[in-house]
């Protein structure tokens, strides 16, 4: 759980990295969308670093997916015993909506795949250039009010995940220790929602046409 989720972490930033493109312009991030498919050539065929990366993030979303199901499981035996009364008052917000909260992302996943990588959805102009596709997708307020609720969630599973991850691997065995790591929940959470955001907002409120 703890590896997996941190290789996600890497991934989103990446990601938002590249989605912040678009804020240099069409050009820019027409430029950065070809290059992610031609990485790698003559070594690679043509989009294969693109599936090198994808086959990574598929076993990792596996890897995910079946700790959080085996971890639920443990949790929910667990509670059988009624050894201990829990004190939900005494946990966050973020890491009382773990579970539901990583449904809903892998929810959300599917219908990004269908969206931007498929391009499946009929709610979407999939002619001209990715930064076009991009523009015509966040002038949709409804689209645009998706990605924020989604980014929310994202931002709620990170602040806890980091910290969880960090505890998992042993990172935080002083007070000083627990202290950073919880900084770094907060941080990851904070950078990786407004940059998303970034983006979608700006296109909405005509500041990217």
């Amino acid at each position: 759980m703890a590896v997996s989720g941190l290789f996600f972490v890497f991934y989103v930033l990446l990601h938002m990295y590249g989605n912040l493109q678009i804020l240099a312009g069409h050009q820019a991030f027409d430029t950065y969308a070809h290059h992610l498919r031609v990485l790698g050539e003559p070594m690679l065929p043509y989009e294969g670093a693109l599936w090198v990366f994808r086959i990574l993030l598929i076993v990792a979303l596996i890897a995910h997916a079946y700790s959080a199901i085996k971890l639920w499981g443990r949790a929910n035996h667990a509670r059988q015993n009624r050894y201990l009364v829990k004190n939900a008052m005494g946990a966050s917000l973020s890491s009382r909506t773990m579970r539901w909260g990583g449904i809903a992302l892998l929810l959300f996943v599917i219908f990004h795949l269908l969206h931007f990588t498929i391009r499946s959805l009929p709610i979407t102009e999939y002619s001209g250039s990715p930064a076009a596709m991009v523009v015509h997708a966040f002038q949709n307020p409804l689209m645009t009010l998706i990605y924020v609720l989604a980014m929310i969630a994202l931002g709620m599973h990170l602040h806890h995940g980091v910290w969880s991850a960090c505890q998992t691997l042993g990172f935080t065995n002083s007070a000083k220790s627990r202290g950073l790591a919880k900084f770094a929940g907060i941080v990851v959470a904070a950078v990786v929602v407004i940059g998303f955001l970034i983006p979608p907002l700006a296109i909405q409120f005509g500041i990217i046409q």
